[in-house]
């Protein structure tokens, strides 16, 4: 599938195991990869030097830092939030893409939670807690989702570089949908599977990372 006007921003600390197979599954489609590395994980660096993409050295620390600067080295009209842990399937980027290119939207957000999605990795901290900071978003900021927390986003490159996201770590899943909404862009939601990851774990720890995620959105409504 052609879909050169397209990059995915892959954040990939300490992937090595399942970064490979996910690269080798993108073979098929015509897009661009960035994939963001901390200079010091030279296991996950030697583990795709067979593939075509481009390696983007961390500067600074944080989930949310390496896809700022990710988003920001994107030069393509269209970029995409993609995981390293094999967990987004990319069967889904040509909706979402088709989406973004033939309606009046500036971003896409999958959801496990409508008609028709699912999650094979979701647990019942992670679902409460998705739940909660999602009625929070839609109460205070009448954001258009049902899975707040889910990063798997295909965005306009240039309207996302302007909204001056600053979150360096998990809280900018939510800084990123309610700075968008501030900007007046159009967002949508549309049903999304989350497979099992291929290895490691999650990074996020629900107790600590929530609290921070709920510390930013009321920071983010009285700014």
């Amino acid at each position: 599938m052609d879909m050169n006007k397209l990059t995915l921003v892959i954040p990939a600390k300490y992937e090595s195991e399942s970064l490979p197979d996910v690269l080798q599954e993108l073979k098929e489609y015509n897009l661009n990869i960035i994939v963001i590395l901390e200079k010091e994980d030279r296991q996950t660096i030697d583990s795709i030097v067979n593939f075509d993409c481009n390696i983007l050295y961390q500067v600074n620390k944080g989930y949310g830092d390496a896809l700022i600067q990710g988003i920001n080295n994107v030069t393509t009209e269209y970029f995409c939030i993609f995981n390293a842990d094999g967990s987004f399937d990319p069967k889904e980027l040509k909706t979402m893409y088709n989406c973004i290119e033939k309606e009046d939207v500036d971003l896409v957000f999958g959801s496990r939670y409508m008609s028709g999605a699912s999650s094979e990795d979701d647990t019942i901290v992670t679902f409460v807690g998705n739940k909660i900071f999602t009625l929070i978003g839609k109460i205070f900021f009448h954001l258009p989702i049902s899975d707040i927390l889910y990063t798997y986003v295909l965005g306009d490159t240039k309207k996302t570089q302007s909204i001056n996201l600053k979150e360096k770590s998990f809280p900018f899943c939510v800084e990123l949908p309610i700075l968008a909404k501030k900007n007046k862009n159009i967002i949508i939601s549309l049903p999304s599977h989350e497979r099992r990851r291929i290895a490691g774990t999650k990074k996020v720890n629900a107790f600590r990372d929530g609290l921070h995620i709920l510390t930013t959105m009321f920071k983010l409504f009285f700014k």
